[in-house]
């Protein structure tokens, strides 16, 4: 982890095991969705409220559109870290109670269903230990090229034991390893603490072969490997008395050229996966780049460009500098590859009330982790220790203010902390090898106060919803499913998970039209016309003054396009919708035909026509409001 922040917090609550209910009960009525909900004053925790039906018609607040037929990227899992202290604390509980507690961690009915780990390859700055350790260390002076002295047998007493026990309980579990630090015999300041590799290429060899042993050393105590990465965050120059490596981008490929082959013959299961690091690099690793070299402020970019990509799956990422549009951006630029989100923590500070800690944390990972990771391309969602101690330790250095996802008390008693409820509303319902699909979300991860989504499909044909309200008032939404439709009202702050299994009547009819080639203009000009085209409903077009006849919108879509559904959603700003529309087409751009016109109801206006062809849409008011007319998203479907 690298710096702190002060608004990424966590509290605790009483730990419950039995969750009520499994995702989908047989039998169950399919023109309902079940939900979930989670409030920031822990009135609610991943509480089942009774069913909501769907119904025909249509609904005058905000509509988050859900089509399951809009795939993106597949889903790993979701999780945290045992790390050496979550397993120290973890074997303080009698035996009874620590089943207890990895049940709830773990087993996907009566408990959240935790589906992915990020295993430290020694030693972290969450160690109970004095001394920090690797699997290969040696006094100082001393080598170990052939690597004689490699040994997992510090993870044998606690952590191997756990990591086991939560296969057992969840078999999809997905297992990730990430060193802190190379052994120190290999680095240039002869020190688990700061320092880079040796730039010779037997140090790279000798690397390559110790991580590849680690691999093959826990498939062989029963945990396999499903990713590796080189480093953990390798632009945290100067780690604050724990394990750390400044690992430059020339580096890491030299690394990587060398693991590649190795690993491919000796795990072929194991997936490499570049940078570990944050959104962004953060300002203190800028400042600390050494006098003459590069700050690599693209690392990831540099690595996937480089002929080492061959070698690489993906890319990792951590939450404590930027935004998680920069997934998107690498995604978009090598789709190729995969994106995984592997580490945030809550954070707090020394004086903060418990519940603010609970009701901060939960509403800023539901916005950057739950949503804004899995939104921007995220196979995995993953936090930091999945237990703690109440003094979020045991710790050797680095983050004293960090919290897991349940904090182990010196009376033996275990409780829950936000971060188990945001992965929670992830992990309970959205299975491995679900896929995101298509949702409207109209907040951002920077706050703007609005209702923010992201929907799955899983493997059986069902679909998990999760939705969060950022305002601190309630909001009342509608989701939109095919023909079908229902409302919610969910109170300030609170996040929900919405689930419905595969139904005939949810089926939509009509597939959607891509936008890729689409440009707006407006009249009069108004704000951002491109926003209405742009594919995000958390941006919009507004006219900037009230509504009157012959304001309009016109897009051109790139090309002649058929369509028989056009779907013109105003977004968040409640009441910003045309009173009264006309739409009409045009093949030129200069002679237009009315196909449709009526009277606005509500936020989303969707008008049916018959089959065109056309290759510009303008939509114009017919009637007059004290309302601006925005419009956030325009769909098009065929």
């Amino acid at each position: 982890m690298t710096g702190s922040r002060a608004t990424a917090l966590t509290a605790t609550v009483v730990l419950t095991v039995g969750l009520t209910g499994a995702v989908q009960a047989a039998g169950h009525d399919t023109t309902s969705a079940r939900v979930w909900v989670t409030t920031v004053d822990r009135g609610e925790l991943l509480a089942e409220r009774p069913a909501v039906p769907f119904r025909t018609g249509t609904s005058p607040h905000q509509t988050i559109v859900v089509d399951p037929d809009l795939a993106y990227q597949e889903v790993d899992g979701f999780g945290a870290s045992i790390t050496d202290s979550s397993a120290s604390v973890l074997h303080r509980l009698t035996p009874a109670k620590r089943e207890e507690t990895m049940r709830a961690l773990f087993d996907p009915v009566r408990g959240i269903g935790v589906s992915f780990l990020r295993q430290p390859i020694g030693s972290s700055d969450f160690t109970a230990e004095a001394e920090h350790h690797t699997y290969d260390d040696v006094p100082p002076g001393h080598t170990d090229f052939a690597l004689r002295h490699f040994s997992i047998a510090h993870d044998q007493a606690e952590i191997l034991p756990l990591l086991r026990r939560a296969k057992q309980l969840n078999p999809a579990l997905k297992v990730m390893g990430t060193p802190w630090s190379p052994p120190a015999w290999m680095k240039t300041t002869e020190s688990l603490v700061g320092g880079r590799l040796k730039d010779d290429p037997a140090i790279y060899d000798a690397y390559a072969r110790y991580l590849v042993k680690f691999v093959q050393a826990y498939a062989a105590s029963g945990v396999p490997v499903d990713y590796l990465s080189l480093q953990n965050e390798p632009q945290n120059r100067v780690p604050d008395a724990y394990p750390g490596t400044d690992m430059p981008v020339a580096q890491q490929i030299k690394v990587i050229e060398a693991l590649g082959p190795l690993l491919r013959r000796a795990s072929p299961r194991t997936k490499i996966l570049a940078y570990d690091h944050n959104w962004s690099t953060h300002p203190n690793d800028v400042a600390t780049t050494p006098p003459g070299e590069d700050p690599e402020t693209d690392y990831p970019h540099r690595i996937l460009e480089s002929p080492a990509a061959r070698w690489v799956a993906g890319t990792a990422y951590h939450c404590y500098s930027g935004d998680p549009a920069a997934q998107t951006a690498l995604h978009e630029a090598h789709p190729d590859k995969g994106i995984w989100f592997t580490e945030c923590s809550g954070s707090h500070g020394p004086d903060d009330p418990p519940a603010q800690v609970f009701r901060d944390t939960l509403k800023w990972h539901a916005r950057n982790v739950v949503i804004g990771t899995t939104r921007n391309q995220a196979k995995s969602a993953v936090t930091w220790n999945i237990a703690l101690d109440s003094d979020n330790g045991p710790h050797n250095g680095g983050c004293g203010t960090c919290t897991g996802l349940v904090t182990v008390h010196p009376d033996g008693t275990v409780s829950t902390g936000a971060e188990y409820y945001t992965i929670g509303h992830l992990a309970k319902f959205v299975k491995p090898g679900a896929r995101r699909v298509e949702s409207t979300s109209f907040g951002t991860t920077g706050w703007n106060g609005q209702v923010m989504s992201v929907a799955f499909g899983n493997p059986d044909g069902s679909t998990a919803l999760v939705v969060h309200n950022q305002n601190d008032d309630p909001r009342t939404f509608a989701v939109s499913v095919g023909e079908r439709i229902f409302e919610y009202a969910l109170p300030g702050g609170a996040l929900a998970t919405f689930t419905w299994p595969r139904s005939k009547a949810l089926g939509s009819r009509l597939d959607r039209v891509p936008l890729d080639r689409a440009t707006a203009t407006t009249a009069p000009a108004g704000e951002n016309a491109a926003a209405a085209v742009d594919g995000d409903a958390s941006t919009r077009w507004s006219s900037g003054r009230a509504q009157e006849p012959g304001q309009h919108l016109q897009v051109d879509l790139g090309r002649v396009t058929a369509f028989r559904r056009v779907a013109i959603d105003s977004g968040g700003n409640l009441g910003d919708y045309a009173r009264g529309w006309r739409l009409s087409v045009s093949d030129d751009g200069a002679d237009w035909r009315a196909v449709a016109s009526g009277a606005g109801v509500g936020q989303l206006t969707t008008v049916d026509v018959p089959r065109t062809r056309a290759r510009y849409l303008r939509v114009a008011t017919t009637a007059s409001a004290g309302n601006w007319w925005s419009v956030a998203d325009v769909r098009l479907y065929r």
